[in-house]
């Protein structure tokens, strides 16, 4: 991949790491924020819901903070852009779609036919 594109993903990727880290700043306190005083049953399961829900989320962002930052470092180490399967180049396409991705759509393709199968 030449510089200047490489310079573009780096750009895009470090922009949604800033966007995902003050997002997380910013949950942070109310998930700590102490219970409020729930009247019912139900108001409590839909506060611990709520909560559930918030977590999961969560713990999606983490895990895409983490694959922003390998994609980082595959730029520093100029192997981004290139499926670590058959390493073949990632399509502009794709890699605008899901930026942090490491498969080809061909051997992403093949990679999901194959937890199909193994699930049936």
């Amino acid at each position: 991949m030449e510089a200047e594109r490489r310079e573009f993903f780096r750009k895009l990727l470090n922009e949604r790491l800033d966007a995902l880290q003050r997002e997380a700043e910013a949950g942070v306190g109310e998930l700590v924020a102490e219970k409020e005083n729930l009247p019912d049953a139900i108001d409590l399961a839909s506060h611990e819901s709520d909560r559930d829900f918030t977590l999961r989320m969560k713990d999606r962002e983490r895990k895409l903070i983490f694959k922003i930052r390998q994609a980082l470092e595959r730029i520093d180490d100029e192997d981004y852009g290139e499926c670590v399967i058959c390493g073949e180049e990632i399509g502009q396409g794709r890699l605008m779609a899901r930026p942090v991705t490491t498969h080809c759509i061909d051997c992403k393709t093949e990679a999901e036919q194959q937890e199909r199968v193994r699930g049936l």
